[in-house]
């Protein structure tokens, strides 16, 4: 990892769209941004908790985030954001694309409305967005960084929709990549094993059932425990800055070792 000040050197400045923002790892990866001097836009669907984290960037001195609150899967919305972005800053150097929701059920217990809802908002959604986004990164030479999942890399039961979306997630990173690499704008993700948020109860787990996930990490993770936010926010952070500027196509597990782990 670069020193704080190469990091903080290479995104001061920088005109971030960051997507998922009003909570979980989206959220953790605006107030990262924000520390290292980045100039936000922020998007997400909950509109109280965006104006909370926007506040947060502030008070630490951050300049105000842009917020354009919203649904992706209304295409509509898709095109504003961008719009509003690209008119409010005049341009965008960096697209973090961690809008996306986890969604439980195997091939026997979920319907077709679950599986079009888990793809609509996170691939289809993505692809759209980033799609409208990149002829401004291409004219700043900018980077995207995907908030994939290990769930893309290892098979999973229970999650199957998922699964699959995070799989498509991680193709689609290193698809982009190349096409958009003789332009020199970078694409990279991050694929996090269990982080602790709000997600997991989201998608249905009660406190117990959460506990007692939580406890199993210390054997599925190598190192022995889920991750935090803030770390996943960090490798965010340096794939999207100079600090990796000869990194592309690279799906970044961020899970303690899991990806490389083979029961026995």
């Amino acid at each position: 990892m670069a020193s704080d000040g190469f990091k903080v050197s290479s995104l001061k400045g920088k005109v971030t769209l960051i997507t998922g923002a009003s909570s979980g790892i989206g959220a953790g990866a605006s107030i990262m941004f924000a520390k290292l001097g980045a100039l936000l836009a922020l998007n997400g669907r909950d509109v109280e908790n965006l104006a909370k984290i926007s506040k947060q960037c502030t008070d630490m001195g951050a300049a105000e985030p842009l917020l354009v609150p919203g649904d992706l899967t209304n295409e509509d919305t898709v095109k504003t954001t961008v719009e509003q972005t690209v008119a409010h800053f005049g341009r965008l150097d960096v697209l973090i694309n961690s809008a996306g929701i986890l969604a439980m059920g195997s091939i026997e217990t979920s319907d077709l409305a679950q599986y079009d809802k888990v793809m609509d908002i996170n691939v289809r959604s993505v692809y759209h967005l980033t799609q409208l986004c990149v002829p401004h990164l291409i004219k700043t030479k900018g980077s995207i960084v995907n908030v994939s999942s290990v769930a893309g890399q290892r098979s999973f039961p229970g999650a199957l929709a998922y699964c699959m979306s995070k799989s498509a997630i991680d193709q689609f990173t290193q698809c982009i990549a190349l096409e958009l690499a003789p332009m020199q704008v970078r694409v990279n993700s991050v694929c996090p094993g269990v982080i602790i948020t709000d997600v997991h109860r989201r998608a249905g787990l009660d406190e117990e059932q959460y506990a007692q996930f939580l406890e199993k990490c210390k054997q599925t993770h190598a190192l022995g425990r889920p991750g935090e936010v803030e770390e996943v926010a960090h490798a965010i952070a340096f794939l999207a800055s100079d600090a990796s500027s000869f990194i592309t196509g690279v799906n970044l597990p961020v899970d303690g070792g899991r990806h490389a782990m083979c029961p026995r």
